[in-house]
Formats: C-alpha cells, structure tokens, sequence
C-alpha cells in the first residue's frame, strides 16, 4: 500500500449510514516509511455517526472514552502543517488500557480514576484492550475530521481478545447484576459442558448451585440460563489452533494459562522442549493426598503417535484411583532435564505446604531415571508391573490364535519374572521358553525385537526395587486406558502431532473429568456418575463379586470359575490363579487389560496355602530378609536396623488399623493425649511481649507491662 505524505491528498469519506464503524471506510497509510499510521478523513459532523458505529460491532461491543484532549483557538498559529489540530481526542475502548484482570497492573501515572465521559461503569471491568483512535479536527479545514486509528484489534497487549463475545473468559453485559458464582460452582458447569452433558441438565445443577447463595427467583433464573447458554457459546468457539504454527500456538497458550504451568522451557539448540502442566486444583489433590502417601507415573504415554510423549504423575485419592495432578509433555527423560521439572514441582507444592514430602515413588519404565526421583523426593522407588504385563497379553493375544497356547505362554512369561525370587537362571528359563515356543513365529519375533534386547534391564530392575501391588497397578491402568479413549479417538487422529492439540485435550475434558468424578464423590451428587467413578478400576469391580461366585480347583490349582454377576448362564474362567499373570477369557482381559476376575480370584487365593504369593509380597519379604541378615556383629549398625524395622512396623500397624476402622473415634481414642499449657494454647505462633524472669524478680514491673497499663487506662476514659 502507499504511503500518503499530505492529508489533502485524502479523499473525503462521507457513508450513507446513519452510523458507521471502520469497516465502512477505506484506510490509507500515512506518514513516512519509517513511521505511518491508518488515517481516514471524515466531515467532522459525522464524528459521533463513527463512534456510534464502532461501539456496535458484534464482535466487540463497547464504548469509548475520551483518554486525552486538547484545544487550540482559531488563529492561534502563524504557521502550520495540513495535519495540526483545531481539536485532539485520543478515544479508548473502556476495556482498557488499565487492567484490573488476573495478571494485570494499573497504569503507573493513574492514581484515581479519570472523570471523563462514556468511561465504562465500573474500573473492575478493564481488561487491558489496546484498541484506541485519534480524532484531529483540522486546523486548516475546520469541517473536516482526521481519524487515526492506532490499534483496530479488541486485544491485550499479549494479542489476546480480552472481552466481548469471542473472549473465553467473558462474562457478558450485566455482570454486577449476576448473582454471585463461586469457583467450584463454575467448574461444575463449565466439567459439564466440556463433557458434552446436555445444557438443560446442566443448567438445572447450576441453579441448584447457585439457590444455595440466594432465594429461589425467576430473574436469578433467567441470568443464570444466560450464563450457562455463554459458557456454552464460549466452549463451542474455543479452539485449540491460537496459531497455525504449533510452536507459536503453545507459546501463545503459555503466556496466557501462567497459573497452570510449573515448568516451561522452549525448544533451543541446547535445550529440549519441556511442558509442565499443572492447574491450581491439581495442586490441591497433590498436596491433599501426596503428602506422606504414594505418587505413580503413567509414562511415554503416545511414544509412537503424539508429537512429544506425555508424562503423567499420579496420586491415589481416598478410594485408592489414580488421580492425575501434573502432565509434562516432552522428548526427553534425561537426568539434567527430568531434574529441573521434577525440582520445579517439587518447590511449587512446599511453596504452599512447607512440609510436604511423599513416602514412595512409582514408576512403570526400567528405562527411566531414578536417581534424581531420589534426589530431589528423598522417598524410596518402587516398580509397577502393570506395562509389562498388559505389552505381553496384548501381543500374546493378538499374534496367537489357539487359546490355550495363549495361556500357557502368559504363564511361561509369569514364571521367568518369578525366578527372581525362586533363584531360577532367567535367560536358562528364557531359552527354554524359546524352545517350547518355536512354532509361535509371530509372537517370538515381537519378542525377540521388542524384549530380548532389554528384558536384562527390566528384569535387573525388578530385581533391584519393590514390587508394587495390584490395586496400584490396576488404578494406573485404568487412568491409561481413559487416556487412551480421550485422546485416540478417531475423530481426533489429524491432529496428534499438535502439542497445542493434546494440551487443549488435557486441560479441558480430562481435568473436567477428573474434577467432576471426585465432586460427585465428595459432595454425593450426580450419582450416575459417582457410581461410574467408583466402578472405574478392575480392584473395586473385583470387590462387587461375592466369594460364593469363585470355584477353585482345589485338585491342581490350574483354573478357577468366576459365575458372571450380569448374567448367571455364563462363566468365566481363570488360568494361572493366584499370579499377577493369571489368564481370563473375558473381553476386558482379551484387551489386554487386568480384570475383576483375575483380582478377585487372587485375593481368595492369597488366604489358601499352595498357592503363589504375590510378586510385590514376595519382594517386601526379601527386603526384610536383607534388613535381618545385613548387621553380622552386634553394633550400631544393628541398633539402627532395629530402629528403623520397629518404627516401620508400628507405622505398619496404625495404617491397617485406620484401614480396617469403621469408626474414626475409635482411633482417635487411642491415640495419646498431648497436653498443652493455657498460656502455649493462647500464644501459639506468637513471640512473648514480656521476658523470662528469675523467681526472685517476680515483683518487678517491666518496661512493657507499664506500657501496656497506660494503655488501658486511656481506653478507660475513652470509654
């Protein structure tokens, strides 16, 4: 476009419209090529006409108020340029340019608010919108009016739409109106939405939630639907595409969701790409039940599919399911770069809870680090068997037809785990395996590729670290496979090499999810989806089947019968009982998956001798085997041993007992009472105002207690 250097060259501009906004006229660059602005010149009668139109888009309503003036009298000036003003008002959206919004900051120089005209109606409402005009009436042509319009864009200065209805955050005309919503009640409704629950269902909870901070009324009802009908709008139109570069999107995203990430390092010539993610409600369930408790690792989930790999931490809430609270997205799982984000975490939590520590750290990958988990955690690492496990049945499934060669292969597989503790040589067990085997082309090669390389490594690592049980296996399953279900579904498959995809996917319907699985839960509502919630690992679908529906064969302990809950005609049928590797013919099994029938059959099994013992039992027996014989002489390092398995034991103890309580009080009873002086009770956090003195001094008045004498005796005579 050409720059025009005189503004008689102008054309004037004169729409039919009554009013008219600056899409009804043409703009030209004026100015020189190292600076130009967009300038149109209009009759300077037709002023309002265009600041009418302007406060009328539909995208962006608005108004603008007069951010700075200035005069000059006809006459006033000898020479002049053919842009000098008669008349200056800088006009600016009423959304800004302060920003009383989370993150934003008031102008420096503005200590009160101005008394200008078509200011908005209240300052809470800025958002920071850098939208604003100039309008010059010239001195030269006093009919006419110069418009320069500086920024046409409703943004913020980090270029997001900060109001109006294409802003996500909105909350639409009428506002003070409202009645009041809290956090969790817009979490409620915005989980909802997200989860596709139709808006009739969703705005009857929202009023729900709402009548218990004001009465039943029909105009509260109708704000609310309102409100709900915007949220809606607001999900429908938000997309996860800020940017048609993905590096740029992400970077856009970060700027924008501060509070929800604990970790950020873009893509350099050094560094690796690393993304933590972590909403302020995660944090919450982290602290909440990750505190002296256990946190698992779901990761290099989508290694093959996903642009990045997602690594996902894990808490196990009060019904023992896996809770996702952090998700880091990246390639790499270095020591310096897994130690920077680990660190991050690990600060973000004492920054709330000083104290906070966890007792155990769960991973599922041989091949990850463990020593910076022990270095920044200070807490011990245990090993899920869970991947492995679901890997070999999958495969065992999918490249072997013959049923019964299927079971006897996943038992083959059990047994060279076991040899660990059996004192078995794994790769003489491994070779026979292979030779028994042979004719199983198609599953050996998978085997011989994906495994025999590493499986030294895995085994060496299970060998090394405590066995984890099967309930916590089972609940980090479970998260993987509703991972699974949200992110691969079909209709999502072009977009997987976006990580501005798998983060908007994240933070929207699996943390609604999440969220609303554990407020049904807690708040006993939505009880379809609280029983859904509760039903969602194979550990509590196990503890529904009454032990009168299990038939052992009590002969060779080769099978056990599980009669079906749903359907009595039908039985299903357990190889391998008592084994982590146990083989069931039910449709979840043939998945892959570990199911209520193999877990039900292995905790009957567990209280009848013959039978195995758990793997993560058998490896907490060698652990205490090995802390028994370690101390040969009778030393201090025998007393330390000592120490540390009586401490061990009575923690042990008070956790079955909580377990195993149907009443708190009856454990808070037994626990010691520890009395406190009047004095500590009230002082507590507070320093002493009067010092310690001798027995002797007791009659002496200090300097302090006189003060505090002259005090009283003033209020008394105010009184």
């Amino acid at each position: 476009m050409d720059i025009v250097e005189s503004v008689f060259s102008l054309p004037v501009q004169d729409p039919p419209e009554e009013d008219f906004c600056s899409a009804d006229l043409t703009w030209t660059k004026f100015g020189t090529a190292e600076h130009q602005d967009d300038v149109a010149l209009i009759p300077y009668d037709r002023v309002d006409a265009f600041i009418i139109g302007e406060c009328s888009i539909v995208e962006c309503p608005t108004r603008f108020h007069i951010e700075r003036g200035r005069k000059r009298t006809m006459g006033s000036l000898k020479e002049y340029k053919d842009d000098e003003y008669l008349e200056y008002r800088q006009y600016w959206c009423s959304f800004g340019p302060e920003n009383y919004g989370e993150g934003g900051g008031i102008l420096p120089s503005r200590r009160y608010r101005l008394n200008t005209r078509n200011r908005a109606a209240r300052p809470q409402s800025m958002r920071g919108c850098i939208c604003h005009f100039v309008v010059k009436r010239l001195y030269a042509r006093p009919s006419l009016a110069l418009i320069i319009y500086n920024e046409r864009r409703h943004v913020n200065k980090s270029g997001f739409v900060c109001h109006g209805p294409l802003d996500r955050d909105a909350i639409g005309p009428g506002a003070k109106k409202i009645p009041y919503i809290c956090n969790e009640i817009q979490q409620q409704t915005m989980s909802m939405i997200y989860l596709g629950i139709p808006e009739e269902n969703i705005l009857e909870k929202h009023i729900e939630g709402i009548q218990r901070y004001c009465a039943p009324d029909a105009k509260v009802n109708s704000l609310a639907s309102q409100y709900v009908h915007k949220l809606g709008m607001i999900v429908k139109r938000s997309t996860h595409e800020l940017d048609l570069d993905d590096q740029a999107s992400i970077r856009m995203w970060v700027e924008r969701n501060r509070k929800s990430i604990f970790f950020y390092q873009d893509t350099s010539e050094t560094d690796p790409f690393i993304l933590g993610i972590q909403t302020e409600w995660q944090l919450q369930q982290m602290i909440r039940f990750g505190h002296c408790s256990l946190i698992a690792a779901d990761s290099t989930f989508g290694i093959k599919r996903l642009k990045y790999p997602l690594f996902t931490l894990l808490v196990f809430d009060s019904r023992q399911h896996a809770l996702p609270v952090a998700w880091v997205v990246t390639r790499s799982f270095a020591k310096p770069d897994m130690s920077k984000w680990l660190k991050a975490l690990l600060d973000r939590a004492r920054s709330i809870e000083p104290g906070w520590k966890i007792s155990g750290f769960l991973i599922d990958d041989a091949a990850a680090e463990i020593d910076p988990i022990r270095d920044i955690f200070c807490c011990p690492v245990l090993f899920s068997l869970w991947r492995v496990r679901r890997s070999w049945l999958r495969n065992i499934v999918k490249k072997c037809s013959n049923i019964e060669v299927q079971r006897e292969i996943f038992k083959r597989l059990g047994k060279i785990v076991c040899s660990i503790w059996d004192g078995v040589n794994t790769s003489f067990a491994l070779e026979e395996f292979v030779l028994d085997f042979v004719d199983q082309t198609a599953f050996l090669e998978y085997f011989r590729t994906s495994w025999v390389p590493k499986l030294e490594m895995w085994i060496s690592t299970i060998r090394s670290l405590p066995v984890a049980s099967q309930e916590a296996s089972g609940a980090i399953e479970a998260y993987h496979v509703k991972l699974k279900a949200k992110l691969f579904d079909d209709s999502h498959l072009g977009a997987l090499q976006r990580v501005d995809w798998l983060v908007h996917k994240l933070t929207t319907e699996l943390h609604s999810s999440y969220w609303l699985d554990r407020y049904a839960d807690e708040s006993d509502s939505f009880q379809n989806v609280k029983e859904e919630y509760i039903a969602s690992t194979s550990w509590h679908r196990a503890l529904q089947i009454p032990d009168s529906a299990v038939t052992l064969d009590d002969k060779d302990h080769l099978f056990a019968k599980v009669l079906s809950q749903k359907d009595s005609s039908l039985t299903h049928l357990v190889w391998n009982p008592g084994s982590e590797f146990a083989f069931c013919d039910c449709s979840w099994s043939m998945q892959g998956n570990l199911c209520k029938h193999v877990i039900k059959v292995n905790m009957i099994c567990r209280n009848i001798q013959g039978y195995q013992l758990s793997k993560s039992f058998l490896s907490f027996k060698e652990i205490l085997m090995n802390l028994w014989k370690k101390p040969m002489d009778d030393s201090v390092e025998l007393d330390q041993a000592n120490a540390w398995t009586h401490q061990m034991l009575d923690q042990m103890q008070k956790l079955v007992e909580l377990n195993t309580s149907t009443h708190i009080g009856t454990v808070v009873d037994k626990m010691p009472l520890k009395w406190v002086s009047k004095k500590g009770r009230t002082s507590v956090g507070k320093p002493s105002s009067t010092l310690a003195l001798p027995h002797g001094c007791a009659k002496g008045k200090s300097p302090v207690a006189r003060k505090k004498n002259r005090k009283r005796k003033r209020l008394s005579r105010l009184r």
